[in-house]
Formats: structure tokens, C-alpha cells, sequence
């Protein structure tokens, strides 16, 4: 089965100084898959490289067997790549509606002609509101960002990246800054999205990776420590030493 997402050898070096050293990822289509381990392990670098936000030093990355290394991060959107990131990235003074539509509008190619057009554009509204629906905020849709809880925020950012009808998501934390009583909310939300569309994720809760990762990824000094089942990755030794303490973690 050709994977999702898959890099080989992919490195990322500022100068003697090697952020990603070497890693191969092979994500199966349809997959809820975890990226974790300690502060400075290379996660978002790696997801940076991943997505084209950043220019891998070596390797490569392929998105259903196409080689999309030398992409810009616009074309791999385009191709079917997309992600969100640490801090949101929303324009607050507009509404939910209107963010969303944005990145239809950008998905399309049509931005220019974007404030100009968007009311009248049913096919795109209609569109943007379903994302929005997905996420659990067709009542907020009209409703400026900046009176959204933050963790309703970051269901929107979560919105427009459906928006551009990623087959691969990638969400580099998505529950940052949430309280926790929300944050299982996003990834309830999350874990209801089609099963057609590939999800990675980087989150530093191990309690939500364990309970909604399939596969997780371990990543310790820019490096893959080890991959597996989360049993598996719970009762790993070397996991517990350098990540998640001696005592172990166990699934919920």
C-alpha cells in the first residue's frame, strides 16, 4: 500500500546544528497518527519540512508516491498537503464565515476577487458553512473571531484547513493553550472527521495522544527513537526514560 505521507532520510541542518537527522515516516492512508516527544526533539521542524514551511537539507517527501520535496508549501496545499499550526493564525476582526471562506476562495484561486465577490458566491458560502459544521460551529459561523473562546479559535483554524480538502492534515498542537476541558472536545471533533482523510499530529497531552493515536511516531533529538501501536509505545523502556518517566504510562 503506497503510504499517505511518507519521507525518507528527510534532515533539516542550520549550520552545524542538525534539527532533523535522517527520518523516515511511512503513514498509511486514513491514519490517526502521533508525533511526540520532549521539548527540542524536532517535531515542528519536522513538520515545517514536511508541509515546505522550511527547505529539508536532505531527503525526501512524497504525498501518494508523488515526490513533492521541491514544492513550495502553496503547492503542496494544493496537492493535498495541509496543516495548522502552534498559535493561530486567523484574521479576528471578521467573522467565522469569513475566514473559512477565504481559504475556499484560495483553494480556488480567486482571492483577488475575494471581498469583492464572497456574498454572493452561494456555492462557496454553502461550502465554507459545512466546514464550519464539521467543527461544531454552524451556530458561530457569523460571529467575529475575536468573541470566540480560545479553543473555539482553534476549531476554526481547524475549519480552514478542511477548507482546502486536505487527503493529508497535519495539526502541530492542536489543543495548545486549551484548557483541558476543551481540549478533548477538539479531538473528539478531530476523531469524527471522514476516515478517507490522513491525520498527523503533534500534542504534548499524553493522555489525549493515547486516547485518540493509532500509531505514534516517537522523536527524540531530531531522530525517530521508535514507532508503534500506543501499547506499545507505552511499555517501551526507552520511551519511558527519555519521554514519559520511569513509571510508564498507561492508555486510558
Amino acid at each position: 500500500m503506497t503510504a499517505a505521507l511518507e519521507s525518507r532520510n528527510l534532515a533539516v541542518r542550520y549550520g552545524h546544528f542538525s534539527a532533523v537527522g535522517g527520518v523516515d515516516l511511512a503513514i498509511a492512508p486514513g491514519a490517526r497518527h502521533a508525533l511526540i516527544g520532549p521539548n527540542g526533539a524536532g517535531k515542528t521542524t519536522l513538520v515545517h519540512a514536511l508541509t515546505g514551511n522550511v527547505a529539508a537539507t536532505a531527503g525526501s517527501v512524497h504525498l501518494d508516491g508523488e515526490d513533492i520535496t521541491h514544492l513550495a508549501q502553496p503547492a503542496r496545499v494544493r496537492k493535498g498537503l495541509a496543516r495548522t499550526f502552534q498559535i493561530n493564525q486567523l484574521f479576528r476582526s471578521q467573522t467565522v464565515l469569513e475566514n473559512v471562506l477565504l481559504a475556499v476562495f484560495e483553494r480556488q484561486r480567486a482571492t483577488r476577487a475575494f471581498w469583492r465577490s464572497a456574498t454572493g458566491d452561494r456555492r462557496a458560502i454553502a461550502e465554507a458553512r459545512e466546514h464550519i459544521a464539521l467543527v461544531n460551529l454552524a451556530s458561530l459561523a457569523d460571529q467575529p473571531v475575536h468573541r470566540l473562546a480560545y479553543g473555539q479559535q482553534r476549531m476554526v483554524e481547524i475549519a480552514i484547513a478542511l477548507a482546502t480538502r486536505p487527503r493529508v492534515l497535519i495539526l502541530d498542537e492542536p489543543a495548545a493553550g486549551v484548557p483541558t476541558t476543551e481540549s478533548a472536545v477538539i479531538f473528539e471533533r478531530l476523531e469524527a472527521l471522514p476516515r478517507e482523510m490522513t491525520l498527523i499530529f503533534v500534542e504534548h497531552d499524553m493522555n489525549l495522544v493515547f486516547r485518540f493515536a493509532e500509531r505514534i511516531t516517537v522523536l527524540v533529538a531530531g531522530k525517530v527513537l521508535t514507532e508503534g501501536t500506543p501499547a506499545e509505545i507505552s511499555a517501551d523502556e526507552r520511551v519511558r526514560e527519555v519521554y514519559l518517566g520511569r513509571r510508564g504510562h498507561h492508555a486510558a
